[in-house]
């Protein structure tokens, strides 16, 4: 017997957490299990919905990790298929919540949907109820600063707008990139900022708005503090391509091949085309100077 969460969860930001919560809670006091419904790939990419724009928050070992240290005793990813997304509320609730994985409770966030007919919580409250599955509501978590309902697409649009500190802010963590570290041309080391330029793991991770940031760095298992450059390199590039490149403070080893993860604190400033290097290296002294001031 369990007490269900069912969802994509993108991002497990702080309205999740609001849902694992009750999740967690409403378990221990049955003395059941507490599981975590989700799904992987997106079901946009598979349904073609709007795909070529879709960027996620979270990767799926990240949405793992994220929600079992929320003390969730088991997370079932389910492979979203077109076969999978043509099940009815009623089958979703009957066949899999409570068939497969014996919910006799679940939990059901004020943006819930489930199956190719769902309508509002109301009614997939009174479905679940038809098929003896108690449902417990919860509701949305407002942002302090705007007053509205903390989402993944609020966050998504702070991150695309280089907005990363507030976008951390919803999300009770430091939003973060992870990719193996490739050739670059090199040009960095030549005016004193030698830098790693990062190919994600995962190509539909969100990538923060162009601009450069200060960031915490994860590399050879010890951190560091940075700056990060996102954007197409107008001084020196000739072409529309972006790249991740961070110059990291007080490293200076070869880590071509291996992984790098960086942690976006703030947005220092926005990409800015300069009419030389010697304008670039002084440009870049003084935002080096700026985070190294830094909180």
């Amino acid at each position: 017997m369990a007490v269900i969460s069912t969802g994509f969860f993108d991002g497990v930001h702080l309205g999740h957490r609001l849902v694992i919560d009750a999740l967690t809670s409403e378990a221990k006091r049955r003395g059941e299990e507490s599981v975590v419904l989700t799904f992987w790939p997106h079901p946009r990419t598979v349904l073609q919905d709007g795909a070529r724009d879709l960027r996620l928050l979270s990767t799926l070992k990240e949405k793992v990790s994220l929600l079992e240290s929320l003390g969730v005793d088991r997370v079932e990813v389910i492979r979203f298929t077109r076969e999978f997304s043509r099940l009815s509320t009623e089958e979703y609730l009957r066949d899999v919540v409570k068939g497969k994985y014996g919910g006799t409770a679940m939990l059901l966030g004020y943006d819930n949907r489930m199956g190719r007919d769902a309508g509002s919580p109301d009614s997939i409250a009174e479905t679940a109820r038809s098929l003896g599955i108690e449902v417990i509501r919860t509701d949305s978590v407002p942002s302090e600063k705007e007053h509205r309902a903390i989402s993944s697409t609020l966050i998504r649009s702070l991150i695309s707008e280089g907005k990363v500190d507030e976008a951390s802010s919803l999300l009770g963590y430091k939003y973060s990139l992870l990719g193996v570290v490739v050739a670059g041309n090199r040009l960095g080391r030549t005016i004193g900022f030698p830098t790693a330029n990062m190919q994600l793991y995962e190509p539909l991770k969100l990538v923060p708005g162009n601009g450069a940031y200060l960031v915490d760095v994860d590399v050879l298992g010890k951190k560091y503090r940075g700056m990060c450059n996102v954007g197409v390199r107008p001084t020196v590039g000739n072409s529309l391509a972006r790249t991740i490149e961070t110059n990291i403070f007080g490293f200076d080893e070869d880590i071509y091949g291996l992984d790098l993860e960086i942690r976006f604190v703030r947005k220092i400033r926005p990409e800015m085309k300069f009419s030389s290097l010697e304008e670039l290296s002084r440009q870049l002294s003084l935002d080096r100077e700026y985070c190294l001031s830094s909180e």
